[in-house]
């Protein structure tokens, strides 16, 4: 955030930015979903919704889990939340307490351990690298000590590395037999190059699961998301929505209905990622960026800069200020190694990821 708002602030002034850092989809929400909220307004069917969501969004979620992933969960077992940030909050307070030890990825989405550190709850470091292909494993759980919880990703944020099917089953596998909660971040889902990612939910009918309209669904501000918990969660989740946000925006529901018809466009935008995944590699390596990880999911491009000898916030800074390119400082992702890498988002169009690599190559050639 530090990274955009100076990105901004030179914008102000005259200045065009190439923005790498922003992970968001650039295309608006589908037209069927902008069409389903204007009739909603039209009728003024606007008021609050019951704690876990409209019926009608929690059964196509339901029926979305069986066309994907072959998996029959009830729409008792969704809670339709505003965002997977609130999901992560509701999930956290139903399964966790003080003093519980949680693993989360190392390098991953910091709003795991900040959120965790604000209920009281430990975050305990699970470090990956290349030589784990970015992914967890059960050798590191049980290095980790005591855990109550894991918390995992797939495509993860910020390395894109997509879970296969016999790792996601090691992992369930290793968390029902040690009775630890396992919470799958499955957000980016729908946005892969290869298979398709595989879902916690056909794995483990124990673990929780976190998902959103944001990323592939392109409706980030409309703030939705939801999870998918065994039954006996259920109850707490329901209370702890009601006391805290009461229910998800319900324009945002209403119009929602509607995106699990969108697929044609839906996967049109990711084919446009995928193009610009390549733009991104392939300028990445001629400005001298080789050493990266996975990337075989989401829109994100983790890169080694240690051979820049500079810290990843202080590179970022000249980037922006001397090339005019904003990307995301690792530090945000990885509090021990992070200041080494640094996260590029190609969610934007391919000409301007294209103009950033040009420009990072110019730079590269000057440092």
């Amino acid at each position: 955030m530090s990274m955009a708002s100076a990105a901004i602030a030179l914008e102000a002034r005259g200045v065009t930015v190439r923005h790498l850092e922003v992970g968001q989809p650039s295309a608006p929400a589908p037209a069927a979903v902008r069409a389903a909220a204007a009739r909603a307004l039209q009728h003024d069917q606007v008021g609050y919704t019951s704690a876990t969501g409209l019926l009608s969004l929690r059964r196509a979620i339901a029926r979305h889990y069986a066309d994907w992933y072959g998996v029959e969960i009830e729409p008792a077992q969704v809670i339709v939340t505003a965002g997977a940030s609130a999901a992560f909050t509701l999930a956290f307070l139903a399964c966790f307490d003080a003093g519980d030890r949680v693993g989360v990825v190392e390098p991953g989405y910091p709003c795991y351990r900040n959120a965790l550190m604000a209920l009281d709850v430990e975050p305990v470091p699970l470090t990956v690298g290349p030589a784990t292909r970015w992914t967890v494993t059960p050798e590191l759980l049980d290095a980790a000590g005591p855990l109550t919880g894991v918390v995992i990703a797939s495509p993860s944020n910020p390395t894109g590395t997509v879970l296969a099917e016999p790792e996601l089953r090691a992992l369930t596998t290793w968390c029902t037999e040690r009775q630890v909660q396992l919470v799958s971040d499955e957000i980016y889902h729908g946005i892969t190059y290869g298979r398709r990612a595989g879902s916690v939910a056909a794995c483990s009918p124990e673990a929780v699961v976190v998902s959103s309209f944001s990323k592939y669904f392109c409706m980030t501000g409309w703030r939705l998301g939801w999870v998918v918990a065994p039954p006996e969660l259920v109850v707490a989740l329901e209370r702890f929505q009601q006391n805290l946000y009461i229910c998800a925006p319900t324009l945002s529901q209403l119009a929602a209905v509607a995106a699990f018809d969108c697929e044609p466009e839906l996967d049109g935008h990711v084919e446009r990622y995928a193009t610009n995944r390549e733009v991104l590699l392939t300028g990445l390596s001629k400005a001298g960026l080789t050493d990266v990880a996975a990337a075989d999911g989401a829109f994100y491009v983790y890169a080694d800069i240690s051979r820049f000898g500079r810290h990843a916030m202080d590179l970022c800074r000249d980037w922006l200020e001397t090339a005019g390119v904003a990307a995301t400082p690792g530090i945000d992702f990885d509090l021990a190694r992070g200041g080494d890498h640094v996260r590029f988002s190609y969610s934007g169009h391919a000409d301007d990821i294209a103009d950033a690599c040009v420009r990072l190559g110019s730079w590269a050639e000057r440092a």
